[in-house]
């Protein structure tokens, strides 16, 4: 009786599901309806508890609608029931997948390939749990191995294009180009144009500065209307990068042109913002300020905006204004990157050095060994890291005298506030007419202290020991300035110094001494001009007296290289005239024109020249003609050592104080002595930096 009344219920069951039409619930999950499939399924996993294949789709269903949890259990009970059923294992495991729980998928995917080697299933899972690990190197491989298996199957190679595409950021953010490159190009075998490959190739080509590639890569990328906005959009920033910031200009008006046309919002934003950013470029600061202003109106409080007025803020000088509005953008996005690292270099030009090190080490928190981040402390290290310099010039000039110099300093920087600087020099001159002989020796100590952001304390002291013939004297030098930034674009130094004169023998055996009252500014603007002048006032021991003026008037033609030309003007007068001791006229005036040049050879060697020729006129004589010229290499052996060879020229009635031309030429080497500043791991140590 039993037996029948189960027999009996069997059959009721059996022909209750195959009764069922399951097919609208099959076809919503495999059209990605699952919420839909979730309420489809829901009643007939109450109806049928035990059919195996019911609560299999009830549990994909609510899985991947947004409760991978509540699936996970339902697949738990199932395996239960059925432990070694390899569909309920499979679709267990990929419950852990949809949670984002990839550490605990990763065993049980482990497991499953090993008891089905040939499960193209299984073998795609695990890759893509590993792939979410970033275990990029294993999940290629097991990707491979599924695309053996199943030779046609899109989805696998649509899963290796994301594990080259993260395997290849891996590589980029190690600085590793080349094979960021060669996966990137992988993916365009199997996707020719794939937008994601070419658009991450874009951006190898502009962190490594291959302007031609990145423009090629984006034309690539632009088969549609909407891509061709995106592509222009890149191609303007790969023109700056090129030094070609009035082409990246007009590539920016027609993205921005194309944007409006389509009518499309986001791109309108993202062509507006590329738009503003080259007006910044072009320094055409007014026409942008007044973008910047009515994009505040229409997107207000919008991360964007505020990094367009931010960057504005950079530009012009306005650092506070910049780190008001970083500070803005993390209070949105707290991870914003632009948000980050825009504060740090904010930070660091408002002489902040400490929250400039704080923020960029919490950037690289955020985004480990991101380039530009690494590149800011590395740039803050080299300030603060101590050095040794040796320098050794010789000079001769038209008096017939020679001078060797040979001069040595250790700079220590103890803290973000405080240098110490030591350095000894030792100079021998002679007059090959006379045969006049000296030598100096200086022994200096110079101690830095930041009294305040821009605000800085420079004091010198030291010996001067000279010796000619039999005799010798030893004289103190002392030193101290005021270097301060009381405006954005002033910079202001006011200074005292007592040197003894040692230019030549003669001077040497005179022993005098100058003391010098001096204040320097130098006014710049954001239209390239301008204005860099000195006022020194010396008092000397041989009681005369000299008040010198130069003033210069510049124009910065180009940003890179660094191009100016100028007009320079020098004033000078003498209480008492010593002519036959020094040049000392009751009354000198020199008008020059002037250029400088500065820029780089290589990524490792930079150079500088500077030219000036005009006229000078010493008391009432007729004018005469000068020429002053300057030119030097730095190359930079290894990040530790680096080399100067210099050479200048001058017929500058002023440039000595014996008023003789004379050419000078050098060498000057520095060294780094420790890796970092020495007081870095102690900082790290008090702000809680890893």
């Amino acid at each position: 009786m039993k037996k029948f009344t189960l027999l009996f219920l069997l059959f009721l069951t059996v022909t209750a599901v195959a009764q069922e039409d399951f097919s609208p619930g099959f076809k919503m999950l495999e059209n990605g309806e699952f919420k839909d499939a979730k309420d489809f399924f829901e009643p007939l996993s109450k109806t049928y508890p035990n059919n195996k294949t019911v609560q299999l789709c009830y549990g994909r269903a609510v899985g991947l609608s947004g409760n991978p949890e509540k699936a996970n259990t339902i697949f738990a009970n199932l395996l239960k029931k059925h432990p070694n059923d390899f569909e309920v294992q499979i679709n267990y495991n990929e419950s852990f997948l949809w949670a984002n729980q990839f550490k605990e998928a990763k065993p049980l995917y482990a497991d499953l390939v090993a008891n089905n080697p040939s499960n193209f299933a299984a073998i795609l899972g695990y890759a893509n749990t590993l792939s979410n690990l970033k275990e990029y190197k294993d999940a290629l491989k097991w990707v491979n191995k599924a695309i053996e298996v199943d030779p046609k199957n899109n989805g696998a190679k649509v899963s290796r294009k994301y594990i080259k595409l993260g395997y290849a950021n891996y590589y980029v953010n190690n600085q590793n180009y080349k094979k960021g490159e060669s996966l990137l190009k992988e993916i365009l075998t199997d996707f020719t144009d794939d937008k994601d490959a070419l658009l991450n190739l874009a951006n190898i080509y502009l962190i490594t500065k291959n302007v031609d590639k990145a423009k090629k890569t984006y034309y690539q990328y632009a088969k549609t209307p909407k891509d061709s906005v995106t592509a222009l959009n890149g191609v303007a920033l790969a023109e700056h990068i090129g030094e070609k910031d009035k082409i990246a200009l007009q590539t920016a008006i027609k993205a921005k042109e194309k944007a409006v046309d389509l009518k499309d919002k986001e791109l309108i934003e993202k062509s507006t913002e590329r738009y503003v950013q080259a007006l910044i470029w072009n320094r055409k600061f007014v026409s942008a300020k007044q973008e910047i202003n009515a994009l505040e109106e229409k997107y207000p409080n919008r991360n964007w905006v505020m990094a367009l007025k931010a960057t504005l803020g950079m530009y012009t000088a306005k650092f506070k204004t910049s780190i008001t509005n970083y500070n803005k953008i993390l209070v949105n996005d707290s991870l914003s990157f632009d948000g980050n690292l825009g504060k740090a270099n904010a930070l660091f030009a408002s002489d902040k050095i400490v929250s400039a090190y704080v923020t960029t080490y919490k950037t690289l928190d955020i985004f480990p060994k991101q380039k530009d981040a690494s590149g800011l402390i590395k740039k803050l290290n080299k300030n603060y890291t101590p050095f040794a310099e040796q320098q050794v010039s010789y000079t001769f000039d038209n008096g017939d005298n020679t001078a060797v110099s040979f001069r040595t300093a250790v700079m220590v920087p103890l803290s973000t506030k405080f240098k110490t600087t030591v350095s000894y020099q030792y100079r021998t001159t002679e007059n090959t007419t006379t045969n006049n002989k000296a030598n100096a020796h200086v022994a200096q100590a110079d101690i830095e202290y930041k009294l305040m952001p821009q605000t800085n304390l420079l004091t010198s002291i030291g010996l001067n020991n000279s010796r000619f013939s039999n005799t010798s004297y030893t004289q103190p030098i002392l030193q101290a300035k005021l270097q301060m930034k009381p405006l954005s674009f002033l910079n202001l130094d006011l200074g005292y110094q007592r040197e003894v004169q040692n230019f030549n023998a003669e001077l040497i055996e005179r022993e005098i001494v100058m003391n010098h009252y001096s204040l320097i500014y130098n006014l710049s603007t954001n239209f390239n001009l301008g204005w860099y002048s000195q006022l020194i006032h010396t008092k000397q021991t041989d009681d005369n007296e000299r008040n010198l003026l130069f003033t210069s008037l510049y124009y910065n033609v180009l940003r890179k290289p660094a191009l100016k030309f100028g007009l320079n003007y020098q004033y000078i007068t003498f209480k008492d005239q010593l002519p036959l001791i020094y040049f000392s006229p009751e009354k000198y005036k020199a008008v020059e024109l002037f250029g400088d040049v500065r820029g780089k050879i290589n990524e490792k060697t930079n150079y500088f020249a500077s030219a000036a020729t005009g006229l000078q006129y010493v008391e009432e004589q007729d004018a005469s003609s000068l020429f002053r010229a300057e030119a030097g290499l730095t190359h930079q052996f290894s990040d530790r050592f680096i080399g100067d060879v210099y050479g200048k020229y001058s017929n500058i009635a002023s440039a000595t104080a014996a008023g003789f031309e004379f050419t000078e030429v050098g060498i000057k080497l520095k060294y780094y002595l420790t890796k970092q500043p020495l007081f870095l791991n102690k900082l790290k140590k008090k702000y809680q930096i890893k």
